[in-house]
């Protein structure tokens, strides 16, 4: 038996965990006879089989023939996702010490970079699994630095966690490099090293720290080249973009005009789109439906945005630092939710928590 607190959960093979509370988010239809309360939860009863759930239904209709376990109305949810995580960075607190600032946290990640040994890689990221999954996380996109000096040990160590943690934690690697660096012979090898390893190719538009930002005519052109990369090798794509309220650096415009323009096959996902918030009403409308229009998912990083954005000595931040979560889920434009950084040199706190990600969003 598996105990959890003051319910034990019967050993059998089949048992009916009865009185569950269930958001009703997580169900494709109610069973019949039941109702969804104020709080938009279901109080169900949740026949097991064999690890999963066999048949759903209304509170107290279940079958009394098996085992079961009165759960008195607790909530019962799925597990959780991750759509955003960076394990290669996370749990170097406090061999680094961050000051709470965007440029700071690239700065002194390239320093630490220098310390990415493949053991101390393989320590940071398995203990970051194994906290995401005591919080019950069962699977996590982490994007990867994939500099060409550092990415062949970081991807090492991805696969053989990806080949360790299968069947409780499923992994997905995004490959991230400022998009100019697509321009050097590196990023045709990285997207070759992406694709072998069954990634997602992944960069940044932003000019963060040491990264190189690009506007204009050179962000189309990059842009353009490094969808063409991805398609050439079917893979999808996943871009940090729009990290700072300097609301004339703004790429999500122009990322949804390339994917249109290069009729770009693969998902497209688009990270923080922070200054989204900080534009004119009418330039938000127009950019949600354009983002729609090119099919853009959205993830949205609320606890270390709202830590690190606006964030200046002496001076109180002025806005919350996230996207339009309401008006793009409003208007059809898929988004996610997503834990980003953990004790690393951009967010210092954090537990791979996706229960604490959600409260904060």
């Amino acid at each position: 038996m598996t105990a959890h607190r003051d319910v034990v959960i019967p050993s059998a093979d089949a048992y009916v965990l009865r009185r569950a509370r269930v958001p009703a988010c997580f169900l494709e239809r109610l069973p019949d006879g039941a109702t969804a309360d104020g709080e938009h939860c279901a109080v169900v009863d949740l026949a097991i089989a064999g690890g999963r759930i066999a048949a759903i239904y209304a509170a107290g209709s279940a079958p009394a023939d098996q085992p079961s376990v009165d759960l008195e109305a607790r909530q019962v949810w799925a597990t959780l996702l991750d759509m955003h995580a960076h394990l290669d960075k996370g749990q170097v607190i406090p061999r680094v010490e961050p000051d709470g600032t965007l440029d700071s946290g690239a700065i002194r990640t390239a320093r630490d970079r220098k310390r990415w040994t493949h053991a101390d890689m393989a320590a940071r990221m398995g203990f970051g699994l194994r906290c995401a999954y005591v919080h019950g996380v069962s699977a996590i996109r982490t994007h990867l630095d994939s500099q060409e000096e550092s990415a062949p040990t970081s991807w090492e160590v991805f696969r053989a966690l990806r080949a360790e943690w299968a069947g409780r934690v499923e992994l997905q690697a995004v490959g991230l490099m400022s998009l100019a660096g697509f321009r050097s012979p590196w990023g045709a090898a990285l997207a070759d090293l992406v694709a072998r390893s069954q990634g997602i190719l992944g960069g940044t538009t932003d000019a963060i720290g040491e990264y190189e930002g690009a506007v204009n005519a050179e962000l189309d052109s990059l842009l353009d080249l490094f969808l063409a990369m991805a398609a050439e090798r079917g893979l999808d794509v996943d871009l940090h973009v729009d990290q700072s309220e300097d609301v004339k650096a703004f790429a999500l415009p122009s990322i949804a005009r390339a994917v249109l323009r290069n009729r770009f096959k693969g998902r497209v996902v688009v990270d923080h789109c922070v200054n989204l918030a900080l534009q004119p009403e009418a330039v938000i409308a127009e950019t949600i439906a354009l983002c729609r229009e090119a099919g853009l998912c959205f993830v949205t990083l609320p606890t270390p945005m709202m830590y690190l954005q606006d964030r200046k000595p002496g001076r109180t931040p002025r806005w919350r630092g996230v996207t339009l979560a309401q008006e793009l889920d409003a208007a059809g434009v898929p988004i996610a939710i997503g834990g980003d950084n953990c004790r690393d040199a951009w967010f210092p706190f954090g537990d791979h928590d996706m229960v604490d990600s959600f409260q904060q969003a």
